[in-house]
């Protein structure tokens, strides 16, 4: 039936399209209201004193739902008849709506089986509108429950939110290109997003930011976990005492588990100087713990420090920013001057102090936001503020990174480009600074030109008449010294170490042994005694002809022979050509 069925027009396609985003918004949207909405439920049946009905629980779990979008809560029960406010956002619990969201939008912007894509921007309208409607209907339903949200908080940031989670599912959708910009962006802008050499060091500012603050986030995680290792108990007692039964205590350990990310952020803080803030008047830093601080019963808030002085161990805290810059400091090196790249490719030093110092005011203004998302209010007395204060832990982290993560770049970008670190490298040539390919390119033309002109073997000629070898040359001497020099490549001079003054050592010996040691170095019995030394040492891997003097190297050798040694030598030279066919022949 479908394949009989009339094309459907382009503009009744795009409805169509669009119309599937929109649900596929609205689902996402609940799904996550409906996974929360089951867990609370599961637990109010589980509780032996329900303070409410079953609608209390449904409208408990909306409220919860939108906090995870970042959402103000506000509590209207309380002993002094004030509604106090919640800020403070579970950050774990903010990973499933992000997600979904994101679901959402991808596979809406996905092509269909045709290859045909459909509108971006119609997408990420659609499905940021659906799930924003499944937000504004669980407003309204939790507007009569124990836990209202406050209305200006769903513009900002629960929609932001949102519209930030679809965004990216669609940019994912595309294959996340970095680049073009729309055609309203400046046009400074879009010259510079066509070049590949920005994109590169875009790129690795975005690397490095990541890379920094997921180092403050796992130094952050260590410092509580060390906290609460030393304050165990206080935490095991909190943990009791909030709850005497098992389905109290297992909502008290859920969201504990959800503040993990929060108790991060909140180490990082620490360890970064500004600290965080236990109420209006008190402030945890690494100096020490000064006021009076209004810490409610929870086992995460055992890890706070105690009031007073400071001690060497609050101190080492400091030891996480230093550890971040540094990662950030190699992440933009694994780019500026990397260890296996060539030398003419590496960054200038400018390049490589600016693209740290975007990396550390990048990192800066990440630990801000998230920092500033950690905490927030929990009361209107002295719990108004509670966490850490974001517009002092972004200015925190800028200094620290950019502080030590710049010099640190640059040291190491000295040293790896340093002479002696280079020099010794088989890839990469001193002088040019060619690419590995260009110098795998050259050393084949070397093989290449080396088997265009071999050396013909040339075997030695026996006979067993004479007792006293008669001098013998080469055949056809000025062929094979055009033959040989075609293909020969000096040898520089080896170093003179202890390795080289054993073998000089053990070769003299040899020559001791055979009788020849401070006879005539370049003479023929002494030539042919070390051939024989080095043919027998060889293991059978050398030819079986005699030695032979490039004629790049015939320079040193002594003078020839007057001109009766010249008819002897071409008769002896004869006599080689006429017996290489011969086998057993003797010189």
């Amino acid at each position: 039936m479908t394949e009989r069925s009339p094309m459907l027009p382009p503009e009744r396609t795009r409805t169509l399209i669009l119309a599937s985003a929109l649900l596929r918004g609205a689902v996402a949207a609940g799904l996550g209201l409906g996974s929360l909405a089951v867990l609370v439920t599961v637990l109010w049946i589980s509780s032996p004193y329900p303070d409410s009905g079953p609608g209390g629980a449904l409208r408990t779990a909306a409220g919860i739902w939108l906090l995870a979008h970042g959402a103000e809560l506000l509590r209207p029960d309380t002993l002094s008849g004030v509604p106090a406010p919640v800020g403070v956002v579970p950050l774990l619990l903010v990973a499933g709506p992000v997600w979904l969201a994101h679901r959402a939008a991808r596979d809406a912007a996905e092509p269909d089986e045709a290859g045909r894509r459909p509108s971006q921007a119609g997408v990420f309208c659609a499905v940021t509108a659906g799930y924003l409607l499944v937000v504004a209907g669980a407003a309204a339903y939790a507007r009569g429950g124990s836990l209202r949200v406050v209305p200006e908080t769903l513009a900002f940031p629960v929609a932001l939110v949102v519209a930030g989670a679809a965004a990216a599912g669609v940019w994912t959708a595309a294959g996340r290109p970095f680049g073009p910009l729309p055609s309203w962006a400046p046009l400074v802008l879009q010259e510079a997003m066509a070049r590949t050499l920005f994109r590169d060091r875009a790129e690795a500012v975005c690397r490095a930011v990541a890379t920094g603050a997921a180092a403050l986030l796992g130094g952050g995680a260590l410092v509580v976990a060390v906290a609460l290792g030393r304050n165990a108990a206080a935490a095991q007692e909190s943990f009791l005492v909030l709850s005497g039964d098992w389905s109290g205590r297992t909502a008290v350990l859920l969201l504990a588990v959800a503040l993990v990310p929060n108790a991060a952020l909140w180490g990082a803080a620490y360890g970064l100087g500004p600290g965080f803030a236990l109420g209006t008047g008190a402030t945890a830093t690494p100096l020490g713990l000064s006021g009076t601080p209004a810490v409610p019963d929870f086992p995460l808030l055992a890890a706070v420090p105690e009031p007073g002085a400071a001690t060497p161990l609050n101190w080492a805290a400091c030891a996480v920013p230093v550890v971040a810059a540094l990662a950030v400091a190699w992440c933009v090196l694994r780019r500026a001057a990397p260890a296996d790249g060539p030398r003419a490719r590496a960054w200038s030093p400018r390049e490589t102090a600016l693209t740290t110092g975007l990396a550390a005011l990048g990192c800066g203004a990440l630990m801000a936001l998230l920092t500033a998302a950690a905490g927030g209010p929990l009361g209107t007395g002295a719990l108004g503020t509670f966490g850490p204060v974001g517009w002092l832990a972004g200015p925190a982290a800028l200094a620290w990174t950019a502080i030590v993560g710049v010099p640190a770049a640059l040291l190491v970008r000295l040293w790896r480009l340093r002479e002696p670190g280079w020099a010794w490298r088989r890839d990469v040539p001193e002088e040019t600074g060619k690419t590995p390919e260009e110098a795998g390119e050259r050393k084949e033309k070397r093989k290449r030109a080396k088997k265009a002109a071999p050396v013909e073997p040339k075997h030695a000629a026996t006979s067993a008449a004479p007792a006293t070898p008669e001098p013998v040359t080469a055949p056809d001497g000025d062929a094979m010294d055009d033959d040989d020099d075609a293909g020969f490549e000096p040898y520089d001079f080896l170093p003179t170490d202890p390795w080289h003054e054993h073998e000089k050592d053990r070769h003299e010996k040899d020559l001791r042994g055979k009788g020849l040691h401070g006879k005539d170095w370049h003479g023929k019995d002494e030539r042919e005694a070390r051939w024989a030394s080095l043919k027998q040492g060889s293991g059978g891997l050398m030819a079986d002809f005699p030695a032979h003097i490039p004629a790049a190297l015939r320079s040193d050798e002594p003078s020839a022979a007057p001109a009766a040694d010249d008819g002897r030598s071409a008769q002896g030279a004869q006599g080689t050509q006429g017996a290489q066919g011969t086998p057993g022949a003797t010189p």
